[in-house]
């Protein structure tokens, strides 16, 4: 029993001797890589890790029985707190052997984290802040900032790193410094400086020439679409330089003291557009090129995979195999179509179409030829300009070739247009006969329609002064109408009392023939005064007679066309009588009210009052013959009205003629005032009135307005400015 009791408690004591950490790291310059002069010690066996942040850990001699086995690169998002924070010790016992003693040594530390750096349990460097002695967490962002050591002994140390991150706020939540572990530490050898210098310029050197090259390009492309917009593809071919340019500023371009952030969001950019280049870009880039049509169904296959790609990438390292399985047949889609369409294309490509088939080409010989390389040549990949140049070659050979495919496209453009101005040459010269025999017949006719419409219009011209004539004569008939009316009452006064005058004279006659005794001398005086009284009668009509005639000529006279002072009341009531009375001396039965409202402030305004009358004698006109036509229908208790009245408006004079009529439909409202329009029967208007009643007003300035409703009324306003 006591024999089972002491083997348990040296295997217990072996297992956890088993677990110290009791592996040593020889470090020599055959471990030193040639392309970057550093050895990373991230990825190296040996290291033990315990979580926490104790200083305390960084001591020598320290029991790390209880550590764990953890190289940093396996470092991962399982450590982390509920904060996202991961922090821990990383120890790793190392000896340098006689190459690396008595040289400078440079140690280097890893970005986006926070490290302490202590060798045998001293401090030695901190990049960044861990968050120790109440200061706020900062992380280091890749300066070039290396400690600078020599060792002389070949004695061994150990190196104690205090490691401080935080999770990546983008899916799928790594480490942010996930990607550069394996640099946690590094060791650079006596060229290291030396070599990181070289290594910068070289990179910066390239990238900067790759993304010039592409922006310059893109530029180029752009610009010729603008000018071609027919040219489809050139829309294509700037939108896949674009896009390259883009994805190799975010993928490649890596700069001092870049921040976390900048990191990711140059990362997302990329992920997007590297999928989107391959897969959707240059297979309809190549199929527009190539004059073939675009297949639906591939197209939807291909934005299928381009979006399953762009998912993976933020994704979990649990489906890192799902992620290169599609990656893998992404590119294996993108080549078989590709080689389809060069293939079936290859007897109808043309010109300029070989340009690209010879980039593709081209593109695939770099890659075999690398490849080719790297198996005769082993380290030839440690150079940096070996690297760089197959790079370069490959990623702008399809760039350049679409440079020579469009200028290429652009020679064959301008050969096509050179060939079809030939050809318009050749039939210019045939046409031209046509064209001038053609245009002598075309002379001709032209000469013959213009001469019949010069005969129509002078036709249409007589036919409209005819037309206004008539409108006048009209006018001027109902005028004289209305004249001859007026002046019966004083012409039948005057014959009643001539009448009666000599009736009186042959009785003053008679009784002056009687003898001296039988005469009656009063009854001779009574005849003598009445004979007087009714002279003075006769006199006074027929100075009656001839102011109506004097009136009537001034108003019915040709217009000078001058305007003068007019009393505008006076002349809307004369009108509005001469026309009521040349109504009835047509129409006997013809009766109707007229009211007047005459504003006496208005005084004389600036008028034509012959234009002015012959506007107001068609308004009155067509009011007495709306009610008229109204007073026809028999309706019960009907009385034809027609109203004037005149207002004074600030600086304008109102003139209303109203009427209780029919009124005017409202589908031919519009339609009044335009010439030869009438709603009058064949024969009894010309349609001209209103039309001229409109020139005349807006001659004067003014306006005139109709509001009607129908079954109601109609009712005119004149706007005339007073001046």
């Amino acid at each position: 029993m006591r024999l089972f009791k002491t083997a348990l408690v040296v295997f217990i004591f072996g297992i956890q001797l088993c677990q110290a950490q009791d592996t040593t790291i020889i470090l020599s310059t055959s471990m030193i890589s040639k392309a970057n002069e550093q050895i990373n010690l991230g990825k190296l066996n040996g290291w033990v890790f315990k979580q926490g942040n104790d200083t305390g850990l960084a001591k020598l001699n320290i029991d790390t029985a209880g550590w764990k086995r953890l190289t940093p690169v396996q470092l991962s998002s399982k450590y982390a707190d509920k904060n996202g924070r991961v922090e821990g010790w990383f120890r790793l016992r190392v000896k340098f052997d006689s190459s690396l003693l008595n040289k400078p040594i440079y140690f280097d530390f890893v970005g986006w984290a926070a490290t302490e750096f202590y060798i045998d349990g001293k401090p030695v460097a901190t990049r960044g802040n861990t968050g120790e002695n109440g200061k706020p967490f900062r992380e280091y962002n890749s300066d070039v900032d290396p400690v600078y050591m020599r060792f002389n002994s070949p004695a061994t140390h150990i190196l104690s790193v205090h490691f401080v991150g935080y999770l990546s706020p983008v899916p799928p939540h790594d480490l942010k410094a996930q990607t550069q572990l394996n640099g946690l530490l590094t060791v650079g050898g006596p060229n290291y400086m030396t070599n990181s210098i070289k290594i910068t310029i070289t990179a910066d050197t390239f990238i900067t020439l790759w993304v010039v090259i592409c922006g310059i390009l893109s530029v180029l492309f752009w610009l010729l679409f603008i000018q071609n917009p027919k040219e489809k593809n050139l829309l294509w071919i700037a939108l896949y330089t674009s896009a390259l340019t883009i994805f190799t500023y975010c993928a490649d371009s890596f700069f001092i003291g870049e921040t976390y952030n900048e990191f990711a969001i140059y990362s997302i950019i990329g992920s997007l557009l590297l999928p989107g280049i391959l897969l959707l870009l240059l297979p309809i880039l190549l199929i527009k090129t190539f004059k073939r049509k675009l297949n639906s169904k591939l197209i939807l296959a291909l934005n299928i995979f381009y979006v399953l790609n762009v998912l993976m990438g933020f994704l979990p390292n649990s489906f890192r195999l799902i992620h290169i399985l599609i990656s893998v047949a992404s590119l294996i889609i993108v080549v078989g179509i590709c080689l389809y369409y060069v293939i079936t294309s290859w007897r109808s490509l043309r010109g300029a179409q070989w340009a690209i088939v010879a980039g593709l080409i081209f593109s695939v010989f770099v890659i075999l030829a690398g490849i080719t390389l790297e198996l005769i040549f082993k380290n030839i990949s440690d150079s940096n300009y070996f690297s760089y140049s197959f790079l370069s070659a490959f990623s702008l050979s399809l760039p350049l070739s679409l440079l020579v495919y469009v200028s290429m496209r652009f020679k064959e453009i301008i050969k096509e247009v050179q060939l079809n101005a030939k050809k318009v040459v050749e039939l210019s010269e045939e046409k031209k006969v046509r064209a001038e025999n053609q245009q002598r017949v075309l002379e001709a006719e032209v000469n013959r329609q213009t001469a019949e419409i010069r005969t129509t219009l002078d036709n249409l011209k007589l036919t409209q002064k005819q037309l206004i004539q008539s409108e006048k004569m009209a006018s001027l008939g109902e005028l004289t109408a209305g004249i001859a009316h007026e002046i019966q009452n004083p012409l039948n006064f005057v014959n009643n009392f001539s009448e009666v005058n000599k009736e009186m004279l042959e009785e003053l006659k008679a009784e002056r023939l009687k003898p001296n005794a039988e005469r009656d001398e009063v009854l001779e005086d009574e005849l003598i005064n009445d004979v007087i009284e009714n002279s003075e009668k006769i006199n006074h009509h027929g100075k009656r007679a001839g102011d109506i005639v004097k009136g009537m000529l001034q108003h019915t006279r040709t217009s000078t066309g001058v305007k003068e002072p007019t009393d505008i009341n006076a002349l809307c009531d004369e009108y509005l009588r001469l026309s009521y009375h040349g109504l009835r001396a047509k129409d006997k039965e013809f009766n109707a009210t007229m009211k007047t409202d005459f504003d006496a402030s208005i005084g004389k305004v600036n008028i034509i009052p012959q234009d002015i009358g012959r506007v107001l004698l068609n308004l009155y006109n067509n009011a007495f013959y709306a009610v008229n036509e109204q007073k026809r229908q028999n309706l019960i208790s009907y009385e034809p009205t027609v109203s004037v009245t005149t207002k004074k408006s600030d600086n304008h004079v109102l003139i209303t003629v109203s009427d209780n009529g029919n009124g005017i439909p409202k589908n031919i409202v519009d339609k009044i005032f335009q010439p030869f329009f009438t709603t009058k029967p064949t024969g009894s208007g010309t349609g001209l009135g209103l039309s001229l009643s409109y020139d005349i007003v807006k001659v004067h300035g003014g306006e005139i307005k109709v509001e009607s409703k129908e079954g109601k009324g109609s009712e005119f306003i004149i706007h005339l400015p007073f001046i």
